[in-house]
């Protein structure tokens, strides 16, 4: 059965209060990890996307024998550890006769495998390989650009899934309001083929272009590779659903009277009081109101004339 978990001190409350639900989610957290055989080069690709995501990702070092995550069974020990460090997004590495130089990315839903991308890297470059001038160099906790060239990501599907996964990782925290200081590094993803995609990182560079606006140059930092797909599974229809869901916003103040109609777009009720027509005030000169008015001084006059004849015959009988 399983155990609800209690906090014994405040640190630990703490720890389960960032862990818990929330209506708007921060940034993921990206797991790094080797399989049974790793490399060299692996081990470079693992540590350059540390660096680049320093703060927000957390490196294991040890091989590991029993992650498999594309067969049955083999990914427990993965949602283990997704459990225990709290981690939305994972890149593992594994090298093999069959799959060398093999990354396996993806995402957890609720810390279960929610989908997955195999590519094969090539033509890795690290960071350590590029020279350039270090004051153009990103800074910690800027906001990186993601660009996405060529038709292969919207018309191939293991390629529109790529991109998915790799926005994920490689956006950061998603805000509401951006400064453009802050943006100072690209990451540069572009269709080679119909399952091949280049991927570079480059820092942004502003000059003088006369304008107002500045000339952007693109000065490439590192890390870049060639990332072939080889396999992919996307989330089944229902866990997509129940991933989608969004919380209700309680923020919303309700209108009263007013709905929404999906033809007729927003309608409402408006509510009149009962008119007074008795005191409303109408025009002098109005034709139908003549014949009332006469009426009136008639009657008026009649009522005049009885009254000033009972005066008189009350006197003459005294």
């Amino acid at each position: 059965m399983l155990s609800i978990r209690a906090a014994k001190t405040h640190r630990g409350k703490r720890e389960l209060e960032k862990r818990a639900p929330k209506l708007v989610e921060t940034e993921k957290k990206t797991l790094l990890l080797h399989g049974k055989k790793s490399n060299s080069l692996l081990n470079q690709v693992l540590t350059d996307i540390h660096i680049l995501k320093k703060g927000e990702s957390i490196k294991y070092t040890r091989k590991n024998d029993n992650i498999r995550p594309f067969e049955a069974g083999g990914e427990t020990n993965l949602e283990f550890f997704s459990q225990k460090t709290d981690c939305g997004l994972f890149v593992f590495a594994s090298d093999s006769k069959k799959r060398p130089d093999n990354l396996v990315m993806g995402r957890f839903y609720d810390h279960h495998i929610y989908d997955l991308v195999e590519v094969g890297v090539e033509n890795f470059k690290s960071i350590q390989s590029f020279s350039y001038d270090k004051k153009f160099a990103p800074k910690m906790g800027s906001k990186p650009l993601v660009a996405f060239i060529g038709e292969g990501f919207e018309n191939n599907e293991e390629l529109k899934h790529l991109k998915e996964v790799l926005l994920d990782l490689l956006r950061g925290e998603v805000v509401n309001n951006l400064n453009l200081a802050g943006v100072d590094r690209i990451y540069v993803c572009t269709a080679v083929s119909a399952n091949k995609v280049f991927l570079t990182h480059c820092a942004l560079r502003l000059r003088k272009s006369g304008t107002s606006v500045p000339k952007i140059e693109l000065i490439e930092v590192g890390p870049s590779m060639d990332l072939v797909v080889r396999r992919h599974r996307l989330p089944n229809e229902g866990l997509r659903k129940e991933a989608m869901k969004a919380a209700p916003d309680s923020t919303k103040k309700k209108i009263k009277n007013v709905k929404g109609d999906p033809i007729l777009g927003k309608t409402g009720k408006i509510y009149i009081p009962d008119q007074k027509i008795g005191e409303a005030s109408l025009p002098y000169k109005v034709k139908g109101m003549k014949r009332e008015r006469r009426e009136a001084k008639i009657h008026k006059n009649v009522d005049e004339q009885s009254s000033k004849k009972q005066k008189a015959d009350s006197t003459i009988s005294t």
